[in-house]
């Protein structure tokens, strides 16, 4: 049976790292350290963390690969291949050398398009219909290497981060366990990305998460789904941030000016956007208070009006 040293941290690692551990060797899983969550800044073990406990498998969590005493580690183990899946971290050419038949990434998108830490999101934000899966080799330069498979994947209009998420996870795994024996058997046939159409996909920065309604309700109803759940789009009300959990896009036109309230009643707030669009706004998260309904938030605004600037303006 081949080794296998698995990186990964969040959901979606976990069904790649079961079907690894079901049929390969998993010598050892890398994770992110555990990080302080929320308000309370509680101390949360990553999912792929919490799943190698379960199957019992030892756990490695250096807050830099480079230069570690874990990384010298996972050189001595010398696995046959060393897989990452949404790991957090690059991996330094000393450690990629270390995998005695390959290095193998299971990436959220159909590369070249989406290299870095959020294709998905990105995806999502831009409004594409179709993403997907590749399986590649790992090279120093991010997400650069030989395509080995891919597969693609319909974004659904309802869908968010998060549920794709779920289905590129169980494409990957699939995906992941039909082109390792290729690997093994000399069969693959890896693809050389074109530069020409490379799409880069960096990690979200704060800024990109303000919604801006002077857009077109559909492209801030995907900014919202992209963001969700994590790190949640945001809308600047009475000069505070509240997150915005959920969106959509009404089929009515609006003389009004983006932000201001078009049409309100005790279930219902719809908003303005840009070229005439309204969205409706169904849950909201106030600056420093639970997540609400529309409904909810609303019995707590009984003043809130049609023709209310109720989004500020940028």
């Amino acid at each position: 049976m081949k080794s296998v040293v698995f990186m990964g941290t969040p959901d979606f690692s976990v069904p790649i790292l079961k079907a690894l551990n079901d049929n390969y060797n998993v010598l050892a899983v890398v994770t992110q350290p555990d990080r302080p969550v929320g308000r309370k800044h509680q101390i949360v073990e990553s999912p792929v963390k919490q799943a190698s406990k379960e199957l019992g498998l030892s756990v490695l969590q250096p807050q830099k690969l480079s230069g570690s005493d874990e990384m010298e580690q996972i050189i001595q183990m010398k696995p046959d291949f060393i897989i990452t899946a949404a790991f957090g971290q690059f991996l330094p050419t000393k450690l990629l050398k270390a995998a005695q038949i390959a290095d193998v990434n299971v990436h959220g998108s159909l590369l070249p398009k989406y290299r870095g830490g959020a294709p998905v999101q990105y995806a999502i934000m831009n409004g594409d219909q179709v993403t997907g899966i590749s399986i590649m080799y790992m090279v120093k330069k991010m997400d650069a290497g030989d395509v080995l498979a891919q597969q693609s994947v319909e974004i659904e209009d309802t869908d968010d981060t998060e549920s794709m998420f779920k289905k590129l996870s169980l494409v990957g795994r699939d995906l992941l366990l039909k082109t390792l024996p290729k690997i093994i058997d000399g069969t693959v046939q890896p693809q050389k990305q074109d530069e020409n159409q490379v799409v880069f996909a960096p990690n979200i920065k704060r800024e990109q998460e303000e919604l801006d309604f002077a857009l077109p309700a559909r492209v801030v109803d995907a900014k919202v789904r992209a963001l969700r759940p994590d790190p949640t789009a945001f809308a600047m009300i009475d000069g505070k941030p509240n997150k915005i959990w959920k969106t959509e896009v009404i089929n009515e036109t609006t003389n009004l000016d983006p932000g201001q309230i078009v049409n309100k009643d005790k279930h219902h707030l719809q908003v303005a956007a840009g070229d005439g669009t309204v969205i409706g706004i169904d849950e909201i998260q106030p600056a420093g208070k639970p997540q609400k309904s529309i409904t909810e938030y609303l019995n707590g605004n009984q003043k809130l009006e049609i023709g209310d600037q109720f989004i500020d303006r940028k």
